[in-house]
């Protein structure tokens, strides 16, 4: 059964259409990033799911119960956009609160609070006032309140928000070894960048519809484009594979070949084969999910897209061989 279900669901706000019939399913143990522009519908479902915004049209169900179910609501981690903690709490007195919400005791919460500090990376400073955190510390510290319980699933909305590129790194590891540990996550955020690296699949909404969906690899590669390199010194029979009817250029030190319909690689990779060249790399470039994003976004609006693709280049395969603050 899956973690979280959601066929057609829809949410008007008057003459606003939040979420414009939305179907997704995410499976146990799996990080779903969920993307938009502000406004897209993204904070909206989330809340219809945690059962804070009701009034809405078709199904959706978490750990297979009807969204919103009380008692469900037990074994879900949540940290909003834009949290506010009262800043006359220190970070243990805080989490110490949401464990008694939470319904731990006493013995469990002293245990569990040190571990959740160190964990974010903030324990040292878990007996100074909240006021005195910066935004990033603020946001480790939602990280630690929305994870207290153990949770089987939580939603993050942009938790890396105000987090410095070392803090970034730090959470990004955290929520790989709560995946090792089955726990499921959706995430909301604007760092494109961030999600590309731990996210398994992603949705991309616009004004409340769903416009793209599915694993990072599927949806960033470059269909028909592929990169080659030989040993040093050899070179390029480009002649002959531009007779066998392929687009072939030289990148550098590499050539570029772009595939049209009904084309394959293996064709150039046997011509390079008996003429006793030595392939050292072969990848099928990929662009940017931001890149992706910002396509998906311009293409479904009617315009052009208003700047070149970047590759990466880190996957090319080798077939070959914090100031102190005072304590108050």
């Amino acid at each position: 059964m899956p973690v979280l279900e959601i066929v057609d669901l829809k949410k008007r706000y008057r003459k606003i259409e939040a979420l414009a019939g939305v179907t997704l399913t995410v499976k146990e143990g799996e990080i779903y990033g969920l993307l938009g522009q502000n406004g897209a519908g993204k904070t909206t479902l989330v809340k219809i799911m945690l059962g804070i915004t009701r009034g809405w049209e078709g199904k959706a169900f978490l750990l297979g119960e009807p969204a919103g179910t009380p008692y469900v609501r037990a074994r879900v981690g949540y940290l909003p956009e834009d949290h506010r903690f009262p800043d006359y709490h220190t970070g243990y007195s805080l989490l110490d609160f949401f464990g008694q919400l939470l319904g731990m005791s006493g013995a469990e919460r002293k245990k569990r609070i040190p571990e959740m500090l160190e964990q974010v990376g903030i324990a040292d400073r878990m007996d100074y006032k909240i006021r005195t955190y910066s935004k990033g510390m603020k946001q480790r510290l939602g990280i630690a309140q929305a994870l207290m319980h153990t949770p089987d699933v939580i939603f993050l909305d942009e938790p890396t928000d105000g987090v410095d590129p070392v803090g970034r790194r730090d959470i990004r590891e955290l929520l790989l070894q709560l995946k090792k540990r089955g726990t499921t996550i959706f995430l909301n955020s604007h760092l494109l960048g961030e999600v590309e690296l731990i996210c398994d699949r992603v949705a991309i909404l616009r004004k409340g519809k769903m416009i793209r969906e599915g694993d990072i690899n599927s949806l960033t590669k470059q269909k028909g484009r592929f990169l080659i390199g030989l040993a040093p010194g050899q070179t390029m029979p480009m002649d002959e594979i531009r007779t066998l009817g392929y687009d072939i250029n030289p990148r550098e030190e590499r050539w570029e070949v772009h595939l049209t319909d009904g084309q394959g690689i293996d064709p150039v990779i046997d011509l390079l084969r008996t003429r006793g060249l030595n392939l050292r790399h072969l990848v099928e470039k990929r662009q940017t999910l931001e890149d992706l994003f910002i396509e998906t976004h311009d293409e479904d609006a009617g315009k052009r897209p208003k700047r070149p693709r970047r590759e990466q280049t880190e996957e090319i395969m080798v077939v070959q061989p914090i100031d102190e603050d005072r304590k108050p």
